[in-house]
């Protein structure tokens, strides 16, 4: 039973942005980006400033001149920074349905929220976009995308084709010792489960399904299954959230399937393969 109406691996390890819970009015509350991410976008800016000037930035070296001091960080691994937090940031908020399906959102509506400019902003929602969880709408910023039943159940019924043969394949050759060194990614979705963290689950739950698929060896395989596991983790267009006895059910199906693994008890690996995609369109 996978998670449908719901960020790889754990939680990122710096303190992520998150949006309080959208008002009847449609509108997100303020939120904001870490102290750090605004510093290092201010740098940007202000460094973009200083050079349209003329005048070199803090800590360059003008011509002819000495100094001890060490070269500014490259700009663009920072800018990549606050993009990659805003980007995580947006994508949680997509599973925890806090960015409303059919809802329009704006990117300097959103920069004012998170404290940054629209600039990082409209560069995540543009991954967003690529990936399918919103759409662009002209002039007026970007639509979350709105999922009905049926979508989820068509892609649980593409990923049970690509993960199921895989898997059984898989269990006929890997050795147990290799399965036992997936057993804390198994951990990490019932600890998430366990507080009802959705966000935090989907992450796990998606790192746990990639690191059984990477012993495949297949990468290309490896980025198709996880893309279509992500869309499957946006929240449906109307329904009830998911429970937390949901996804505890869900967490207990990766525990029992590893314990399945080590044992190569392939019968019980395959019932409990097809019983977890079979559950993924709930």
């Amino acid at each position: 039973m996978e998670q449908g109406s719901a960020r790889e691996g754990v939680r990122p390890t710096y303190a992520p942005v998150a949006f309080s819970r959208a008002p009847a009015d449609g509108r997100m509350s303020e939120c904001r980006v870490p102290e750090q991410a605004r510093g290092e976008q201010a740098g940007v800016e202000q460094a973009g400033l200083e050079r349209a000037g003329g005048r070199p930035a803090d800590g360059e070296q003008a011509r002819g001149e000495h100094t001890h001091s060490e070269p500014p960080a490259p700009r663009v691994v920072q800018r990549h920074s606050v993009r990659g937090q805003i980007l995580d940031a947006l994508r949680a908020a997509l599973v925890d349905g806090e960015l409303v399906p059919g809802q329009v959102y704006s990117a300097p509506a959103l920069g004012a929220r998170f404290g940054v400019s629209a600039t990082p902003v409209r560069e995540a929602m543009q991954r967003l976009a690529v990936e399918g969880a919103v759409e662009v709408v002209p002039n007026r910023g970007f639509r979350v995308s709105e999922r009905g039943p049926r979508e989820l159940a068509e892609l649980a019924e593409v990923r049970a084709l690509i993960e199921v043969p895989v898997m059984m394949g898989l269990a006929r050759t890997v050795p147990a010792h290799r399965w036992s060194g997936l057993r804390p990614l198994a951990e990490a979705t019932v600890t998430a489960a366990a507080v009802g963290d959705r966000a935090a689950y989907a992450d796990s739950d998606r790192a746990f399904h990639r690191a059984v698929l990477m012993l495949s060896g297949n990468e290309q395989l490896v980025a198709v299954a996880d893309e279509l596991h992500r869309r499957s983790q946006w929240p449906l267009v109307s329904g009830p959230a998911t429970r937390r006895a949901d996804l505890l059910a869900d967490a207990s199906e990766h525990t029992a399937l590893l314990d399945a693994l080590v044992s190569q008890d392939l019968a019980v690996v395959q019932a409990l393969v097809r019983e977890h995609f079979a559950g993924a369109d709930r």
